[in-house]
């Protein structure tokens, strides 16, 4: 697979001389870090006019443990964009709602887990305590956060994305900025919210094994751009243009179904069709292809694009690749 053509191999320009790049460092550097006195997120859930998934969250953490959240937090998930270093957030949604508490309890619920919610002792050291497969990573990151200073005396959290593992796209790096935003959002003052860089300093450190780039993008994307990432410990970040739809084009990701064993060869076959009926590139999401890719293609394409694919899998009676439409989209933000 290749990667997307119109994304320039180096930034337009660099960054002035001891210049700190746009969202980085402290909250204030972050658009829209003027935090309302007041916590907007007790009402969300019987708000009409909020998006559904932020309603839902907001209900489900009153109705999994009494209590309304002070904060509700949007995190988008985020891609690769086939050259190192290069990243961008796509317009799906992970969120999550938090409350703080004062009794060193955690307490974890998720829609997608829904027989799997658990109370935890909030512990600062030693084992973690025994928690479902779904909440040792947000049990991970409470802790961390809770070492740092944030939420010692507990928090009520609820998480849920838009996506499945199964659309390719990573799910835990957009669930653990979520996490940690609200998280220490809500232990907080008022009128501040959190500092973006230091959470994903912490981040790294607390989950060495996850996408540090992804997070980046997860933390500090803008909608339109992509992000470019240095190395080292402070990484510095750049933004360069990347606007499939301004271009009068479209981004997809193109998933495939069925066996797992046979996903790599499927997934190489819906991309060569793909590129057959007109798209321009295609390249893995993540670190580790085989279920899904990004496909780049002309807008005026896009239907031929999908119907050759899924008449070349109907042919062989083989389960159609889903195609999810993906808008290049901006950072986290509080739901208000």
């Amino acid at each position: 697979m290749t990667g997307p053509a119109p994304v320039p191999p180096s930034p337009p320009g660099p960054v002035a001389a001891g210049a700190r790049p746009a969202a980085v460092g402290a909250a204030a550097a972050h658009p829209g870090n003027a935090r309302p006195a007041h916590p907007a997120g007790g009402d969300l859930a019987r708000r009409a006019t909020a998006d559904p998934l932020f309603r839902l969250v907001a209900y489900a953490l009153e109705a999994a443990h009494g209590l309304p959240p002070a904060a509700v937090w949007s995190a988008p998930y985020a891609f690769h964009l086939g050259s190192p270093g290069l990243v961008a957030a796509a317009g799906w949604p992970t969120a999550a709602a938090a409350a703080p508490r004062t009794d060193g309890l955690v307490r974890l619920s998720s829609l997608g887990h829904p027989a799997d919610s658990c109370d935890l002792p909030l512990t600062l050291s030693g084992p973690p305590p025994a928690a479902p497969a779904w909440a040792v990573r947000p049990y991970a990151v409470l802790r961390a956060l809770a070492r740092a200073g944030f939420g010692r005396g507990g928090t009520d959290l609820h998480v849920q994305g838009s996506l499945t593992a199964a659309a390719g796209l990573a799910t835990a790096e957009p669930a653990d900025c979520a996490v940690a935003l609200a998280v220490a959002d809500v232990h907080t003052a008022a009128g501040v919210l959190p500092d973006r860089g230091q959470l994903a300093r912490l981040l790294a450190a607390a989950l060495p094994d996850g996408d540090d780039s992804l997070r980046r993008a997860v933390l500090f994307a803008r909608p339109g751009k992509a992000l470019l990432l240095g190395a080292g410990p402070r990484r510095r970040q750049r933004y360069v243009p990347f606007d499939p739809a301004a271009s009068g084009a479209r981004l997809v990701l193109v998933a495939v179904r069925g066996e797992a064993a046979d996903r790599p060869a499927e997934l190489a076959r819906a991309v060569a069709c793909a590129r057959r009926a007109g798209a321009l590139s295609a390249w893995p999401p993540g670190q580790e292809p085989g279920r899904s890719a990004l496909v780049l293609l002309p807008e005026a394409r896009l239907t031929a694009v999908r119907a050759a694919v899924a008449e070349d899998f109907r042919d062989r009676e083989r389960p159609v690749p889903r195609f999810l439409n993906i808008a290049v989209a901006g950072a986290a933000r509080r739901e208000e």
